[in-house]
Parts: structure tokens; sequence; C-alpha cells
């Protein structure tokens, strides 16, 4: 076990290093960081970096082109606004431009966030020349924060569209916070905030079970990163090198970075062209899924219908396109649904009947049943029916075990509501 793993205090310990190279004087004299971590100049060799300063002092800096593509080429003309409408629909007109796009990602000293947390690594890419421009700001020890942020901040004017993956609920928010704490800086503003977590986990988690960037990387975009550190293992490994330790693992955390910007760069370019044109881009029917659930939520209901309706149709004729049962229940359920709001009760009732039986589904298909033979087609016999057979298949479930106890209670309640009321309502 690591020692700060048995003591939570040896990482705050950490950020004052052991083992220290002093900087000549009149560096000091201008305000630059005294004293800097043994191993920092061997870690420039090895990378190929080297110290960038501005007003508040240095930090060590790395820029490489990348010219492979992962997943797409990089784009040159503006980007489909039908598919950017679908992932930011109030955005300003930046947002089509991908000269303006800047992909951001941070290694930070823990994985929580928090005031205490710092991010001593900020990776930042931009397409470029058919290729992405990857530049990195690296804190050789915790008082070269300002200078790093202040190169951020610099960058982040230049390119106004910020991008990222999991980058609104942790990456940017740290950030912001760290401005806000040195009293000095301003955050900056990007005009737009993407992050592809959200529609990643729409299109792919349902047939991956994770929407983690690297496995997606390996199962939509086909490549595999190799050796790589373990996310979990970075704040150590920093730690570690503040405390003098070697720099090599540190170079491992600097590749880290550059793959996720990659992967980023790729999943972001895959998402648009699936959203831009799904027919052509789409890999199979979960892909096909994922984007219909996307338009359905950002109210482009003609469209969620064509798909939906395009996935149950060829669900019919080939057993190859088949989702998993509980997908096509839930695609059937929200065709279902849009069918319903456009007036459309043929179709609407077909699916309700095709889905009644024992899951969340079959029993919303039912009481839906209900309804619409209670109030539209007037038959309250038939509403009846359906309801009384509800309550029996509710039943069963029961007995089965089926069914959480708190579901099959709010279900029998409001089946055994509407039985009492339409009873009342037969004639004796």
């Amino acid at each position: 076990m690591s020692t700060a793993a048995q003591d939570p205090f040896a990482r705050l310990a950490a950020l004052k290093p052991a083992r220290r190279r002093t900087v000549p004087d009149a560096d000091a004299a201008r305000g630059f960081a005294p004293e800097i971590p043994d191993g920092a100049g061997r870690l420039a060799e090895i990378l190929g970096a080297a110290p960038r300063r501005n007003r508040f002092g240095e930090h060590l800096g790395l820029r490489r082109w990348f010219a492979e593509s992962i997943g797409c080429e990089a784009p040159l003309a503006p980007l489909d606004s039908g598919a950017l409408r679908l992932l930011a629909p109030n955005a300003p007109e930046e947002i089509a431009d991908p000269g303006q796009w800047l992909f951001l990602d941070t290694e930070t000293t823990g994985l929580a966030g928090g005031s205490g947390t710092y991010a001593f690594l900020v990776g930042i890419a931009w397409w470029d020349a058919g290729g992405l421009e990857v530049e990195q700001f690296f804190m050789r020890e915790h008082s070269e924060e300002h200078s790093l942020l202040v190169a951020l901040a610099e960058r982040m004017a230049e390119r106004r569209v910020l991008v990222t993956f999991n980058g609104k609920t942790f990456d940017w928010p740290l950030l912001e916070t760290r401005y806000r704490m040195t009293r000095a800086i301003r955050p900056p503003a990007p005009r737009a905030h993407l992050d592809f977590l959200h529609p990643a986990r729409s299109l792919w988690r349902t047939r991956l079970g994770s929407a983690r960037l690297p496995e997606l990387e390996r199962h939509v975009l086909g490549w595999n990163r190799g050796t790589d550190v373990m996310s979990e293992l970075i704040p150590q490994v920093y730690y570690d090198f503040l405390r003098g330790g070697p720099p090599e693992p540190v170079a491992q955390v600097f590749q880290h970075n550059q793959m996720d910007l990659r992967g980023l760069a790729g999943i972001a370019g895959r998402v648009l062209a699936v959203l831009a044109d799904t027919e052509a881009h789409a890999q199979d029917a979960l892909e096909i899924f994922g984007v219909s659930r996307i338009c359905e939520r950002r109210g482009e209901r003609c469209r969620a219908r064509k798909l939906y309706e395009g996935l149950i149709a060829s669900q019919a004729a080939s057993a190859e396109a088949a989702l998993p049962a509980e997908t096509s229940l839930a695609a059937r359920r929200s065709l279902a649904l849009l069918a319903k709001r456009d007036g459309d009760f043929v179709v609407a009732r077909e699916l309700w009947e095709a889905m009644r039986g024992c899951s969340r589904e079959g029993f919303e298909a039912s009481e839906h049943l209900a309804i619409y033979y209670e109030h539209r087609a007037r038959e309250p016999r038939r509403a009846t029916a359906i309801v009384r057979e509800a309550l029996a298949e509710l039943r069963r479930a029961e007995r089965r075990g089926s069914l959480a106890p708190g579901a099959s209670k709010a279900w029998r309640l409001r089946f055994e509501h509407r039985l009492a009321r339409l009873e009342r309502r037969l004639p004796s």
C-alpha cells in the first residue's frame, strides 16, 4: 500500500516536493517559481518539452501535431447544422465553425474534484492542416498554476467553442474553481460548451454497457490505445514526481492525455457523422435507436418517428437487425407515444396491443389502451376488459416476483382505481 493510501495527509505534503532544483536568483527576483523537482529537467528531455513564461511565471509546455485521424478526418467546411442543433439547440453561430473548436482534457490530483484538487496537466487540441494539433500545459510544482491558467485562457480566447468528454460535470467546473481561487485571473467564458459524454451514452452504452472513452475508441472507432496508464493511478504518479520520484511515469501521463484528446476528437467526429446522416453512417440498429432517442428529446418528432418506424420494420424483415428485447420495447413505446401525439391512433393502438404484458412498457400499453377505449373509442366494456387483464397479469408477476414491490403496488392502485370508475359507468 502506498504512503498516500496509508495517510490521507501525505498527498497534501507532496505538494511541497522533498528534492528540488534551485532556479537562478535572477529568475527568482523576477517572480518565477524558485524551485522545481529534480526530475523536471529530465521530463522535459523525454517529452521534447520546454519551459513557457508569462507574467505569472513558468510552466512546462509541449506541442505535437498528429497527422493520422482516429475515426474521422479533420473537417474543412462548416459543420452540419442539423447535427449541431441536436447537440446544442441554442448555441451561437460559432459552433458550426470547426476552427473555433477547442478540445480540452485535464489530469488532476484527485478524481472527486473540490477546491483542493489541482489540474496539474491541461491538454488542449484543435483541428489544423488536416490533423490534430495538441498542446499541453504542465505545472512542475503547484506555484506554477497561475502561469498554466493564463496560458490556457489565452488559447481559449482564440477558439471559443469548448469541447470535452464529461467536461461539464468535472473538467470545466474544476478549472473555473481554480481560476477563481487565484483571485487574479478571470475565468475564460466559452461561447458554447459541447460535452460528448451524453450523446455517446445515448448512442453506444446500450451496446457496450459502458461509455468510457477507451471503450468507445476500441469498439466504435476501431482504435486500440495499447499500453496506457490507469486513470485512477495518475494522481499518485504526480505526487510521487513532486516528492522526487522518476519522471518516466509522468511522461506516460502526458501520452495518456494526448490519447484522450485524440479519442475525443474522433468520437466528436463520429457523433456528428451519425447525427447528420444516420442512414449512411450508423453501424447497427442500436446506433439508430440512440439517434432516435436524441431526436425525440430535442423535439424533432418527425425524424424520431421515421427512425423508430424504420427500426421496427427492419426487425420484422430480418432477425439480424433485431434489437434486444428490452430495447425493442422501448422503441415501440416511444413510437406509440409519438404516433399518439400526431393523432395517429391506428398505429399507436397496434403498438400498444403488441406490447401488453409483464413489463413497465407492457403495463403502460394496457393503461394507454384503456384510456383510448374509454375516452376516444367510447367502448367502456373493452376498456374494462383490458384493465382486468392487466390486473391478472400483475398478480401473476407478483407471484413470480418479477416486478419490484413498489412498482407492483403503484400499478395495482392505478388499475384498481380505473376499474372501479369504469364499473360504475357500465350499465347494470
